[in-house]
């Protein structure tokens, strides 16, 4: 139990400075390819903040631990939906932009209906069990595709022309050779420890890979969503956390769980439909957070109801055990 433990924590580090190194690598060396910083931010930065999750859903698949594979998305989306927008929220409110509002949260909405249809077999198609099984994941990653065209439509608009020039790298092309290498290293041998202990954990307990992953995994592996968008508040610049909390949903959603089903299906097990319309519900409710009250601001007050959400959620948790 305390080896566990001690690789717990370990393969978290590797994973979450794996996930660093990578990001840091990866942006200059796109820099150094002149590769524009909006360019950067809406595609190598979001795998980056998500290559945790992406990471311990693809090695929880190849274990047998599907149920931890989708445990791990469905919680960090709700860890970053309530928690994260939530708590930034309380350190200074968040300014929506009509965008942001009419396009993006939708687009977070729909990902969450899509989950929702492709996890009912039992319902939708009478089949044996719930499965994301290989055409899911074609179907996720097709989505990916789409939501991937539509970021760079964004980036060759009028407000991606207006963007400050590409900066120089600050890295080597050595060094960010190294940084690469080095955090892909970081998160597979991480993820291999995180999974393996956290699994370990579980079972010593008799708590059910889906509980551990919708919880402990889920809240690991959105700490750099959490880190990411607590700074930006504190520098004065809130709105940030939404746009990173919808790109890393989506990502967490469309590629993380489309990557791992192709590659192996995944048995929903204890991820059941109280889970995803609780996903969809946090969704509805930051779009309302953000649309009413106080136009396109979500308030203290209205991030302590979603803060609230993610508790009861949590709570409902520990209280089925």
């Amino acid at each position: 139990m305390i080896l566990n433990i001690v690789l717990l924590v370990v393969g978290l580090v590797l994973i979450l400075k794996g996930a660093d190194f990578l990001t840091d690598g990866a942006s200059a060396l796109a820099r150094r390819f002149h590769i524009s910083p909006l360019v950067i931010g809406l595609t190598i930065v979001a795998f980056g903040t998500s290559a945790p999750e992406l990471t311990v859903s693809v090695v929880s698949a190849f274990h047998g631990s599907a149920g931890m594979a989708i445990g791990n998305v469905v919680g960090s989306n709700l860890f970053n939906t309530l928690m994260i927008v939530g708590v930034t929220s309380l350190v200074a409110p968040i300014v929506v932009t009509k965008g942001t509002l009419s396009k993006e949260i939708p687009l977070c909405i729909l990902s969450c209906v899509v989950l929702l249809v492709c996890a009912n077999d039992i319902l939708l198609a009478s089949g044996p069990v719930n499965t994301l099984g290989r055409a899911d994941g074609l179907l996720l990653l097709c989505f990916f595709a789409i939501f991937l065209s539509y970021t760079f439509a964004i980036a060759r608009s009028s407000e991606g022309a207006e963007e400050e020039k590409p900066v120089a790298s600050s890295l080597s092309l050595l060094r960010c050779l190294v940084f690469i290498i080095g955090g892909l290293a970081a998160l597979v041998l991480g993820g291999q420890w995180f999974v393996n202990a956290s699994t370990g954990i579980a079972r010593s307990l008799g708590v059910s890979d889906a509980v551990i992953g919708l919880t402990l995994v889920a809240m690991g592996t959105s700490l750099p969503e959490l880190a990411t968008s607590v700074v930006a508040a504190l520098k004065k610049n809130p709105e940030m956390a939404v746009g990173n909390v919808i790109g890393s949903n989506l990502f967490n959603v469309f590629f993380v769980l489309g990557t791992s089903a192709t590659l192996s299906p995944l048995p929903m097990g204890g991820i059941g439909n109280f889970d995803l319309c609780y996903l969809l519900g946090a969704c509805v409710l930051l779009f309302f957070a953000g649309a009413y009250y106080r136009e396109r601001t979500i308030t203290r007050l209205e991030g302590g109801v979603l803060v609230m959400a993610y508790l009861v959620y949590t709570g409902y948790l520990i209280y089925q055990l």
